[in-house]
């Protein structure tokens, strides 16, 4: 009878799912972690909300096989760790999604008729109707950042509001944006035509402080900005400094810690919540029912469809799903970080192609920072698939001799880029860029890509350019393409070209396409 503990507050149909089928279950929301841990050392499974599962609680349960985060983030679990104790770590995806974007027009309404403080002024025996003079969602205009499965939902919504949509995703295809009526955008159209805003985006190194003094200098009078996503995507400063010339309303849902005590934004938020997002009976009930469901298969079927940190299957070297993730992400710089993909197109030679559905998630993680890499290839489909972008492995001709190599396209219906790459030496490669061979180009560090009209003189204005600004170059690849007459400059460089001094090549060079590439190590 294998054991699980429930050291969270979820829906009793978890432990009750569980032990229909046999399993003993300790479910216990009050008693210290620490000490549940001390005293269910015997534990098989773990079933936690926002709980940290780091290194030091795994390493004091040694039957422990599968942790299942009822939800869909799971960063407060250690899953490297994890995955090197041979536990597999599960989420529930979409769970919580309704619920979130049923709170983001709670928040809208709540702040547009003033229910908080008319509420107070009611009880205490006032009658200020002038006063609490509302607005209307009824023909506005709502922008979604960020068209995950809470942002769709968001979309969905608003169809009863009559709103007129816009949202910003850089991963979202065009296709999937007309599927759910909403006309894509980049961040600042979205900001200057929003008259509200709701922000759906993971917390990373690109997203971090993403709403700013820029872009909320461009808001409407009286734009309402709504978090719901994470604390450190919004600049809260900016936020501050830009209130009142704005008239800007802003309410949040989320902080930098979940945790009682005085909270930054309370001189600026017009409604603050206690991170309630995914606080509903029905999604934690789903979550807690999913959860038991996904652990039952996992034991008894060894399904394992919602591992988040699987490991790669035996005879495949971890490399080439390195490889498949720095070649998608050169492509997605060369075609646009900002560009709906439509189609990711893959060819996989030589003894990888019996792996191909094992590099689905490496690629899909360089197209969106938030998508773990060790995702389940099913869970990576899925995700491509919700946005609307298809995903192709092509049989392959043998005879090429390309060995183990493998090609990657991208295409957003009227654009397409296409890198290969191999192995070679143990080292990264990438051999080709669209009709360029032999670029023996290793993907890492900070790179300019140039691609012009062939003629005298070119390289020379570019590496003057960048010695004017102060900018080494380590190496240089050159190729050229003697029946188009195009040549590219690739320029590995010691620090990242600045886009000031990519748009004076751009001036003198007159090329088809110039790009500054940081590669993540």
């Amino acid at each position: 009878m294998k054991k699980v503990l429930i050291p969270t507050k979820l829906d009793s149909v978890a432990a009750e799912t569980l032990k229909n089928r046999g399993y003993q279950v300790v479910q216990d929301s009050e008693t210290a972690l620490d000490q549940l841990i001390a005293n269910n050392q015997d534990c098989e499974a773990l079933i936690v909300r926002s709980e940290k599962i780091g290194a030091e609680v795994i390493d004091k349960l040694p039957n422990l096989r599968c942790i299942v985060r009822a939800g869909a983030g799971y960063d407060t679990i250690d899953i490297k760790y994890a995955r090197r104790k041979n536990i597999d770590v599960m989420n529930t995806p979409g769970a919580n999604s309704n619920a979130v974007a049923e709170e983001v027009f709670a928040m809208a309404l709540a702040a547009y008729r003033h229910l908080v403080p008319a509420d107070i002024s009611t009880r205490a025996g006032e009658w200020e109707k002038k006063k609490f003079m509302g607005r209307e969602l009824s023909g506005k205009t709502l922008g979604i950042v960020g068209l995950g499965n809470i942002g769709q939902l968001v979309a969905k919504r608003s169809v009863g509001f009559e709103m007129k949509l816009l949202a910003y995703d850089p991963i979202i295809s065009s296709s999937k944006a007309e599927e759910i009526d909403v006309k894509l955008v980049d961040l600042e159209t979205l900001f200057s035509n929003a008259d509200i805003i709701t922000l759906h985006l993971p917390e990373n190194n690109e997203t971090r402080g993403i709403v700013n003094a820029n872009l909320l200098s461009k808001v409407k009078p009286g734009c309402l900005l709504i978090n719901c996503s994470r604390a450190g995507v919004v600049n809260e400063d900016d936020i501050r400094s830009l209130k009142a010339e704005k008239k800007l309303l802003f309410c949040t849902d989320v902080y930098p810690k979940d945790a009682p005590g005085l909270k930054p934004v309370a001189d600026i938020a017009d409604i603050m919540l206690p991170h309630l997002g995914a606080n509903t009976y029905e999604a934690n009930f789903v979550a807690a029912k999913r959860s038991a469901t996904q652990l039952m298969d996992y034991f008894e079927k060894s399904v394992t469809n919602f591992v988040v940190n699987k490991g790669i299957p035996d005879g495949l070297d971890a490399k080439f799903q390195q490889l498949a993730y720095k070649l998608a992400y050169v492509a997605r710089c060369l075609i646009g970080k900002n560009t709906p993909i439509n189609q990711i197109r893959c060819s996989f030679y030589g003894d990888l192609n019996r792996y191909d559905k094992w590099f689905i998630a490496p690629i899909s993680s360089a197209l969106c920072d938030n998508f773990d890499p060790q995702q389940d290839p099913e869970e990576a489909a899925s995700f491509l698939n919700d946005r609307g972008i298809k995903y192709e492995s092509r049989n392959v001709d043998e005879r090429k001799r390309y060995g183990d190599a493998m090609t990657i396209d991208l295409e957003t219906g009227s654009n397409k880029v296409s890198l290969r790459g191999t192995i070679a030496e143990n080292t990264l490669m990438i051999t080709r860029i669209d009709d360029f061979n032999r670029v023996y180009l290793v993907p890492q560090g900070n790179i300019l890509i140039v691609e012009y009209p062939d003629r005298p003189g070119v390289l020379a204005c570019i590496t003057s350019f960048c010695a004017e600004a102060g900018i080494n170059i380590e190496d240089i690849h050159a190729p050229r393409n003697t029946e188009e007459n195009t040549a590219i400059a690739i320029l590995l460089t010691d620090k990242l070209v600045p886009d000031c001094i990519v748009d004076k090549i751009k001036e003198a060079v007159r090329p088809s396409r110039a790009v500054n590439i940081s590669i993540p190590s």
